[in-house]
């Protein structure tokens, strides 16, 4: 039997910096994520997605907001991010929890009811 399982999205940085350091750090997030027993979700692995067919900004937007809107809470990784913070703003608007540091995700992970 399948247990239930918390959905957590990564926001962070993805162009301003290194976007290859920015995609490693979500996705270390995630491996950690995982290892709380939830399972991440990270935006940044449409990279590939995009050079194969672009989109406008707006566009991932509002597909990241479909997935947010899926999630059970968003962790928000450190560093400037407009559209972290635009993504991090739309899961508070709808009552999403936002978490920025990994202890306190993980104990609302642990505390919280699958």
């Amino acid at each position: 039997m399948l247990r239930e399982v918390k959905y957590i999205y990564v926001a962070g940085p993805y162009t301003i910096g290194q976007t290859d350091i920015n995609i490693r750090n979500a996705i270390l997030a995630a491996e950690q994520i995982i290892q709380m027993g939830a399972c991440p979700y990270v935006p940044h692995q449409t990279l590939v997605w995009g050079m194969i067919s672009p989109h406008p900004h707006d566009w991932w937007l509002t597909y990241d907001f479909n997935w947010i809107d899926k999630c059970d809470a968003v962790l928000r990784l450190p560093g400037e991010s407009k559209g972290a913070d635009t993504e991090t703003g739309y899961a508070q608007l709808h009552g999403i929890p936002v978490f920025d540091n990994m202890e306190d995700l993980r104990q609302w992970v642990e505390g919280s009811p699958g």
